[in-house]
């Protein structure tokens, strides 16, 4: 029963057959052993307990909110003039260049002169000849009128003489007017911008016959500087828009590159689109460095009002859920708990809380999806929100 006890031929321990017992089998046996004894006396690592969840949060902080209406709106400017030749001609000279900005009263083009110049030294001759006779005239209608009073002619004699006067006065009259617009042919002659603003396509060129009527405009001229944004904006609006209107009422335009301009509302459109339900304004734009262009798409914004001491969290705080919206407040213990609130309107990466939370009370904002109410949390990032 010790290590050297031999046990009975007929054991069942010993019935096997001798050959069983190879050499790769016993030590194919003893590895296994082995190997079984290494893992029976190594212990399973103990599992860790779950640790803090971490988190990004923020403070609730108040804040002076505009109350603003966002709309697409569309460039156009105060001011678009075709200007047109006001006289017939050829085209002798052109003094600017496409896209160019002109100054109200700036040449922009010439009209052969010549033949409008003789107009008017025509019509200019003219006048001067009536001129004389019609101060000979008057001189004879007073010589003739005193003869008429001492009887050495007769009435008839003198009417006679002051009538011829007062014709060739009317005629002085037509000559003048002549003159006149013979002087303005030549001032025609040089077409000048009636505006300031930036030139378009030339539409006629040098060498080019031009008439009055019927040879279309030179150029286009469009104002830019001030310029307009037209947008629409729902009609139910229009009562606070109207009681608001002579504030001075602020809208600004965001164009494609992200540029934005501050400018003024201009107009009010009277009546409603039936079709759309909104009502059109108009906000004007000083566009001194040129940004807004007509006819350009732009973002609009009309500040209707700014909302004072709101208290605002970032949107991810916020978390809509089947009882309502909530946020996870993380308290000194660093513990997050659930707290429902009710929100108000968004302004860009922001929401305003209306009931449920206090200014400087700590909101996650990232990491919500790994709380539950109670949970220990080890915030990662803890800042104000931002303007």
């Amino acid at each position: 029963r010790g290590p050297l006890s031999v046990l009975p031929h007929n054991s069942p321990a010993l019935m096997f057959e001798p050959r069983l017992f190879s050499g790769r089998w016993v030590l194919a046996v003893a590895g296994a052993l082995g190997t079984a004894g290494l893992l029976a006396g190594c212990k399973a690592p103990a599992r860790r307990a779950g640790g803090p969840v971490p988190v990004t949060a923020v403070r609730a902080v108040t804040r002076t909110v505009p109350f603003e209406v966002t709309a697409p709106g569309s460039v156009e400017p105060i001011q678009a003039v075709a200007v047109s030749a006001q006289v017939n001609g050829v085209v002798t000279g052109i003094s600017f260049r496409e896209g160019d900005l002109v100054a109200k009263g700036q040449l922009l083009a010439e009209i052969d002169p010549r033949p409008y110049r003789n107009a008017l030294q025509q019509a200019e001759a003219t006048l001067g000849r009536d001129l004389i006779q019609l101060e000979n005239a008057r001189r004879q209608a007073e010589r003739y009128k005193s003869l008429a009073k001492d009887e050495f002619v007769t009435s008839e004699q003198a009417d006679a003489f002051r009538t011829t006067a007062e014709a060739l006065a009317s005629t002085v009259r037509s000559d003048s007017a002549a003159v006149d617009n013979a002087r303005l042919n030549v001032e025609y002659t040089e077409i000048r911008a009636p505006i300031s603003g930036r030139t378009g396509s030339l539409l006629i060129k040098e060498g080019n016959l031009v008439r009055a009527q019927g040879s279309g405009p030179l150029v286009v001229l469009n104002q830019i500087r001030p310029i307009l944004v037209r947008f629409s904006v729902p009609a139910n609006l229009l009562p606070m828009i109207r009681a608001k209107q002579r504030e001075n009422l602020e809208v600004r335009a965001k164009s494609g590159d992200s540029t934005e301009l501050v400018g003024r509302l201009a107009f009010v459109d009277n009546s409603v689109d039936t079709t759309t339900g909104t009502i059109l304004l108009k906000g004007q734009f000083g566009n001194e460095n040129g940004a807004l262009w007509p006819g350009q798409f732009v973002t609009a914004t009309l500040v209707l009002y700014q909302e004072r001491d709101a208290i605002v969290v970032p949107v991810p705080a916020v978390i809509d859920g089947e009882g309502g919206s909530y946020v996870f407040v993380v308290n000194d213990s660093s513990k997050a708990n659930t707290r429902p609130v009710v929100v108000g309107r968004t302004i860009g990466d922001l929401v305003i809380v209306t009931e449920g939370l206090a200014a400087g009370e700590m909101v996650v904002t990232d990491g919500q999806l790994r709380l539950v109410p109670g949970a220990k949390v080890e915030i990662k990032a803890a800042e104000d929100v931002r303007d």
